[in-house]
């Protein structure tokens, strides 16, 4: 019965009916993706409906323009409503979807929609699916992890909604939650029953003149980073006003006797205090000790513990239960976090000032219309006033896939060319992503991610800093490897390995770009802190700022590269460059600055 809908689906194309379909996308299998055949004619399929949004121009010009400390309006946040009536799609895009749905029996009391209208989201059984797309969709395996999703390789629309439909997701979406993963780095094994004893012989850090203690190059604790980041004896005073939030996903949970340990170890003043939890999409925030997850942990401790007492959230979004494709079953499987996660942070009134996330995923598995979607969701954030960071990936020059054993530089778009590998959400350019460093003084750690988006062009906000690395760039050098006119990352950076947590009620050194988030986020919400405090808004969207500074209120890291596809990958060099962005944060000189902006 589904191989003779499908046949007439086509055969009212090729007739020009009324109802005639034209190709909207087509993607070539991915690489280590396996066809396991037919989707359950059963399984639910929530479909996820994007209505183009005519104003985005607008909102992209007043988020440049709030954001950027130069002009009349710096800081000047829209509201929630504000952005709302920038994103809504026109009317007869909404006229033309309804009608669409109705004609598949789909009525409006069946429709999610987002706050601005410009998201439907339907749940419809595969069958219907394939009837409304004109497409088939298989049950896909990973060959490596034997991760399953239901998926097609492409799908149409009706002639009549060309216009009014941008993308239909998750459809040929092949990234997954799995994949999403949080760049952790376990550092080499070590005594972390107890953190190195203090020593007499400072270390003066060049150029910063911060005073660090030594053991801080064998562990990195809070007290580490507030001497190496000068952050002095600043203590918040706008706890009622501002706050952080991280975000879990893939079931990691934060776990709230671990963050006590941590607290009793590195910030005692902390110790009773905790954090909020917010679940998502039926996340949880399991408190079995042997649950915790340490990318939620690394996350709370060292954000929570550097930021304290500002009030922290942690996000907890729920995935989709494994799929079984045995199993002909109405189960549902989006793998799809981050656009639960969007969802339900634009429809709040009150969102964090300072929000960071440690996950991310190769550029290239994520459909282009659908990074530029998402991507424009972290546009409508940076507009309401919030800094949004994010880890720029753990594989230097190679992508998500910090195992160079498994890291594959081919692109999948059938042609099996060697690139560079960028990363999501990373590469957004409406998102600042940090990258690491280690060791004092500091110098690139060598599994920072970094490179050009292939999606996103590079933003003026940083024309001037990436043209001028890469006009000292040799001549010819990774020629073909890269995009040299894309979104260049990271945009700056911190400490990202050795850094003390307590993870199932032990201390251990873990280490990753995952850990630099967390830091630079923390900083951020200080910095907020002083704004507010002082009467002003929080900073927002940063990049445009902190590329304005052309180096002031950052320490520049100028030895170091990030290896990664068998090349050696970039250097670190003076100014920016795709390893450690703009440098790593002074806390004291950044204060100074953002209160006289």
């Amino acid at each position: 019965m589904r191989t003779l809908s499908l046949l007439v689906a086509f055969a009212a194309f090729a007739s020009g009916a009324p109802s005639t379909l034209k190709l909207r996308q087509t993607v070539q299998a991915p690489r280590n993706w396996v066809d396991l055949g037919p989707a359950p004619a059963a399984h639910i399929i929530p479909l996820r409906i994007a209505l183009p949004q005519p104003r985005f121009a607008e909102l992209e010009r007043l988020l440049l323009e709030i954001s950027d400390p130069a002009h009349a309006d710096y800081g000047s946040h829209l509201s929630k409503e504000d952005v709302e009536a920038l994103v809504a799609p026109h009317s007869s895009s909404v006229n033309a979807v309804n009608a669409w749905l109705a004609e598949h029996g789909i009525h409006q009391d069946s429709c999610e929609r987002s706050p601005a209208g410009d998201w439907v989201t339907v749940r419809v059984p595969v069958e219907q699916a394939e009837r409304m797309l004109g497409t088939e969709f298989r049950v896909w395996q990973h060959a490596q992890d034997g991760d399953v999703l239901v998926r097609t390789t492409q799908y149409s629309l009706p002639l009549n909604l060309d216009g009014h439909i941008e993308l239909i997701h998750p459809t040929t979406a092949f990234t997954r939650a799995r994949a999403h993963r949080a760049t952790v780095h376990f550092s080499p094994v070590k005594d972390a029953s107890a953190a190195a004893p203090a020593s007499d012989a400072k270390i003066t850090v060049p150029g910063s003149g911060a005073i660090v203690d030594p053991s801080c190059n064998a562990t990195i604790t809070v007290s580490c980073l507030k001497q190496l980041y000068n952050v002095g004896d600043y203590v918040p005073q706008a706890t009622k006003e501002n706050s952080i939030a991280l975000t879990g996903y893939l079931e990691q949970y934060a776990n709230f006797a671990d963050l006590q340990q941590f607290y009793e170890d590195q910030v005692p003043a902390a110790v009773n205090t905790s954090f909020d939890v917010v679940l998502i999409n039926n996340g949880h925030n399991n408190q079995t000790l042997d649950q915790a997850g340490v990318e939620a942990d690394l996350d709370v401790q060292f954000a929570l513990g550097l930021s304290f007492p500002t009030p922290g959230t942690f996000f907890s979004t729920g995935g989709s239960p494994p799929f079984d494709p045995d199993a002909n079953t109405g189960s549902t499987n989006t793998n799809e976090p981050y656009s639960d996660w969007l969802d339900f942070i634009l429809n709040q009134t009150m969102v964090p000032q300072t929000i960071s996330t440690s996950y991310g995923d190769d550029e290239q598995t994520v459909p282009e219309d659908f990074a530029k979607r998402v991507c424009a969701g972290f546009a409508q954030l940076g507009a309401r006033g919030v800094s949004l960071m994010f880890s720029s990936g753990d594989g230097g020059v190679g992508g998500g896939d910090g195992d160079p054993t498994t890291q594959s530089c081919l692109t999948n778009d059938g042609k099996n060319q060697t690139k560079f590998i960028p990363v999501f959400p990373a590469s957004c350019p409406y998102v600042t992503a940090v990258g690491g460093t280690t060791h004092i003084p500091e110098v690139a750690v060598g599994f920072s991610g970094g490179g050009f988006s292939n999606y996103f062009a590079r933003p003026s906000y940083q024309d001037a800093a990436v043209a001028a690395f890469l006009t000292q760039l040799p001549n010819g050098t990774y020629e073909g490897l890269f995009n040299s006119t894309g979104r260049a990352y990271p945009d700056v950076s911190t400490q990202a390995n050795n850094f003390r947590i307590f993870l199932s009620g032990k201390a251990v050194p873990v280490g990753g770009t995952s850990a630099a988030s967390p830091t630079f986020s923390a900083l951020v919400t200080l910095l907020n802190d002083a704004r507010i405090a002082a009467g002003r808004p929080a900073l927002g969207f940063l990049n445009p700022l902190i590329y304005s500074l052309k180096g002031r209120g950052f320490n520049d890291i100028t030895v170091g590269n990030n290896p990664g596809c068998k090349t050696p990958g970039f250097n670190a060099t003076t100014g920016w460059d795709p390893v450690t962005g703009l440098g790593t944060p002074d806390f004291g000189k950044l204060k100074d600055i953002v209160l006289s902006a």
